[in-house]
């Protein structure tokens, strides 16, 4: 499906409700597959969840997390767990080329029993479930966080707990963070000090509720509409947190560059264009909060200035490379772009070509943070059913705010 996007102006008092965070509730699903009296509500309404949860709630002998990345790593952990068990864990011809072996070799560390079905080091992954009674595991420390995250969602569950070593400078800390956080909330003691983290065991927990918050990489596209807005322009979004447990919140901060205010009121956040932006290069370290790295790229694009972009050395490696996708996109629209393993900088340009088709390849932020150029130019969203990765009605509440929206 092929959408053709055009806006002039977003309608005022614009308001839009996000369902919760994927990042959280990807965790939280684990979680409460370990222990089922953990209830959720506001859970994100993604195909990524969506997969998550028929993965954990299904007896096949094979299961498929088709492009569900975090899926992957999460339950390459959980399944090296449930003993007597025994899964094929696949998925799509990109899923087999995304790298698992930090993991796989990590979760050997601990005892686990995981084997390679295709190519070493790849998905397809063969894991027979068992008791795992070792607790010290190192890895290096500037993998994708979900690697981290994965070993530390089944840690109360193993009857020593895990004492987990990261090796050299580490990424992606809030995400990190964040499950730890999540395991404190529902009873289980961890620390974190240095380089080290320690989780102890936890075989049962209270009856717990968990009210997730709302997804702040949604949010980020209705930051960008904002930025390409004019000044006075504003939108609603709920359910949000002051102090939020998601890295990609730093979105209110590095938007205030961009002339964006953020006032939170009781669980919204307003979005207000208060003032033109007064640079012409934006430099924005983004170890921590990658996945905003393709909407900052766009919106610095579509405002005419420059950016200087860091810390992206995981981007290579998600649904696509994000580096390359974004210079091929950017490029055609009249961007100077250059990239490195782990940069993008984009040169400053007062004009942007029209009517141009951008390529998802198969990654629903890169149909996403493409769509607010809408209100500069008529622009062409080819695939764009993938949004539903992560956001199936984004194309409908972009509708709903005043996007002119039309299958092509």
């Amino acid at each position: 499906m092929n959408l053709l996007l055009k806006s002039s102006i977003v309608n005022p008092n614009a308001a839009i409700s996000i369902t919760g965070s994927k990042s959280e509730t990807n965790r939280l699903l684990v979680l409460q597959a370990l222990y089922p009296n953990l209830t959720l509500e506001n859970t994100s309404n993604s195909d990524d969840s969506e997969v998550m949860t028929k993965a954990l709630q299904s007896n096949d002998a094979v299961i498929d997390i088709h492009h569900a990345g975090t899926a992957m790593r999460f339950l390459t952990a959980y399944f090296a767990i449930q003993e007597d068990r025994e899964v094929v864990l696949t998925g799509s011809s990109r899923m087999k080329e995304r790298p698992i072996k930090i993991l796989v070799d990590a979760l050997r560390q601990l005892g686990a029993e995981i084997s390679y079905e295709e190519n070493d080091g790849f998905p397809p992954i063969r894991i027979k479930g068992k008791k795992l009674t070792q607790n010290k595991v190192s890895l290096a420390a500037n993998v994708s966080s979900q690697y981290i995250s994965a070993l530390l969602l089944i840690a109360p569950k193993l009857e020593n707990g895990i004492e987990l070593t990261l090796e050299g400078e580490i990424t992606s800390v809030p995400y990190i963070k964040m499950t730890l956080s999540l395991l404190n909330e529902i009873g289980v003691e961890t620390s974190f000090e240095n380089n080290k983290i320690e989780v102890q065991p936890q075989f049962v927990i209270r009856n717990s509720k968990f009210v997730i918050e709302s997804d702040w990489s949604s949010a980020s596209y209705y930051y960008s509409i904002i930025a390409l807005s004019e000044i006075g322009t504003e939108i609603t979004l709920s359910s949000y947190k002051i102090n939020s447990l998601q890295g990609d919140s730093v979105l209110a901060t590095i938007y205030n560059e961009f002339g964006v205010e953020t006032t939170f009121q009781e669980n919204t956040i307003l979005l207000k264009k208060v003032k033109q932006s007064s640079f012409t290069i934006h430099h924005s370290p983004l170890n921590n909060s990658p996945d905003i790295a393709q909407t900052i790229a766009v919106t610095c694009f579509g405002l005419g200035i420059g950016c200087h972009l860091t810390g992206l050395h995981t981007l290579k490696i998600k649904e696509t490379d994000r580096l390359q996708a974004l210079k091929n996109e950017l490029e055609k629209l009249g961007a100077l772009v250059t990239i490195s393993d782990d940069s993008l900088t984009l040169q400053p340009t007062d004009s942007i070509l029209s009517n141009i088709k951008i390529k998802t390849y198969q990654d629903h932020r890169m149909a996403m943070a493409f769509a607010p150029l809408a209100l500069k130019v008529p622009i062409l969203i080819e695939e764009a059913e993938v949004v539903s990765k992560s956001y199936p009605t984004f194309w409908e509440d972009l509708k709903s705010i005043g996007f002119t929206i039309k299958e092509e």
